[in-house]
């Protein structure tokens, strides 16, 4: 059912007049970067090898690969969730998370590889079985039985990271067991210098390996670390209200100090650590849902679990440390003079501060189950009249008046929709369901502009 509209001549006000926006070269670059850098680990296991004879050659030849380009992709990975704001906020965290996930599964199997051949080719050269060589291999050779205790650090990792076992845990133990990889690699970093052939006695090789690491710990340690804790003694967050906006949804404001550094974008969001009983010890991501104001900052959140639930009972007064802002969901990701904003249920936060922000022609269609779950809608209804937008509920029940998540449906709510940048935000099912609908209906792939909180 579509519910009263708010319509709608486009207007564009003073200064919101349509201005393509500077496209970033570095999603193009980041990826190009990491596979010269791979280009250069294969690169350095060619230039010392002078041959390859017998399986075993082969072998150990194939474990020599495989862990190089393991313990290279070990620094790629901790670079890609560094939070570092050059990469987050040009290729978004989405997909810098998805990346992360991909090359996590890369660098388990490598390092897998890696361990078996190795095993297997040394077995060869000794003529022994190969329980014997690993037992050789752990317990003899320097620094390998701390490797072998990173490599299960990482095998276990893996198996709490597959679907299957993630779906079974809250996002908090999830995030809190990847802090097991920092330990992982700092394990089996050391066998690589003290064993592999491409390391022992190339003091130029150990320089360029240490630079690496080291260089990406820096990143870690100020980006996911000293830098939050700055933050948050410098902006002394602290909750303001807590103001209930729908059913199972409320809008926590908060006030500090020198918001205006903080330099969020309607789009952002941001890692919120509440400090009260139960809630402290996790930082979980939440969209502004309004254009940051001088000392004044606001989020919508749905009750979807303990954490979320729990900040309905926040108190005015309590501490809050906020990490970001954080993602690309951001008027610069703008290609075309119209833009459509799709929300689904709470996923209007990041859309309500688009809304209210982006210049041009703007609409808005916004779906939830029922007219009693269309969070801020007087917000959105007073943004309309005011820049002469267009807004447009749709609910699903009663089922007799819902409208399907269809080509032919957005097409009929949003005229001329191929010639639309549209900005998406709801469920996981809506959005692959909106994705398609859009595609179908002629919407390109590079104008269809999505971010999910799924890490």
């Amino acid at each position: 059912m579509t519910t009263p509209i708010t319509a709608t001549a486009p207007h564009a006000g003073p200064g919101m007049g349509h201005r393509r926006p500077r496209r970033s070269v570095v999603p193009l670059l980041a990826p190009s970067a990491i596979w010269a850098g791979a280009g250069g680990v294969l690169a350095l296991w060619w230039s010392n090898t002078t041959s390859v004879v017998g399986p075993a050659g082969w072998l150990i030849g194939a474990g020599r690969i495989t862990g190089l380009l393991a313990g290279y992709a070990c620094a790629v990975l901790l670079a890609l969730m560094a939070r570092v704001p050059l990469l987050d906020h040009t290729i978004g965290s989405d997909r810098l998370a998805r990346w992360h996930a991909f090359g996590g599964r890369c660098t388990v199997s490598l390092a897998l590889a890696h361990t078996l051949l190795i095993i297997w080719g040394y077995a060869l050269t000794s003529h022994t079985n190969v329980v014997s060589q690993t037992s050789t291999l752990v317990l003899h050779y320097p620094d390998l039985l701390k490797g072998t205790a990173g490599f299960l650090l990482f095998l276990l990792t893996a198996v709490f990271s597959a679907r299957a076992a993630r779906r079974r845990m809250s996002y908090e133990t999830w995030h809190y067991l990847h802090f097991a990889t920092y330990l992982a690699v700092f394990l089996a970093f050391g066998h690589q210098l003290s064993n592999g052939a491409d390391f022992v006695g190339n003091r130029l090789v150990q320089t360029a390996w240490y630079a690496l690491f080291l260089g990406v710990a820096a990143l870690v340690a100020w980006y996911r670390f000293a830098a939050p804790l700055r933050r948050g003694l410098r902006h002394r967050l602290r909750v303001a209200a807590v103001h209930p906006e729908a059913p199972g949804v409320v809008s926590v404001h908060l006030s500090g100090e020198h918001l205006e550094e903080l330099g969020g974008e309607p789009g952002q969001f941001l890692r919120w650590r509440f400090l009260a009983p139960g809630l402290w010890w996790t930082a979980n991501p939440y969209s502004l849902s309004a254009p940051a104001g001088p000392g004044h900052l606001r989020i919508t959140v749905k009750s979807a679990g303990g954490h979320s639930a729990a900040l309905a009972r926040l108190r005015p007064g309590t501490r809050v440390w906020a990490e970001g802002p954080y993602g690309s969901f951001t008027a610069g990701r703008r290609t075309a003079p119209k833009v459509l904003l799709l929300a689904g249920g709470v996923g209007i936060t990041p859309l309500r501060a688009l809304f209210e922000t982006l210049p041009g022609h703007i609409t808005l269609v916004y779906r939830a189950r029922r007219a009693e779950d269309l969070a801020l809608r007087a917000e959105l209804d007073a943004i309309a009249v005011h820049r002469q937008a267009t807004v447009r509920y749709v609910v699903d029940e009663p089922a007799g008046y819902s409208s399907p998540l269809t080509a032919l449906a957005l097409s009929a709510l949003v005229p001329d929709l191929a010639a639309h940048d549209v900005f998406l935000c709801g469920p996981p099912g809506m959005t692959r369901a909106a994705i398609t609908a859009l595609r179908d209906a002629g919407v390109p792939a590079r104008r269809i502009h999505h971010e999910s909180f799924a890490f």
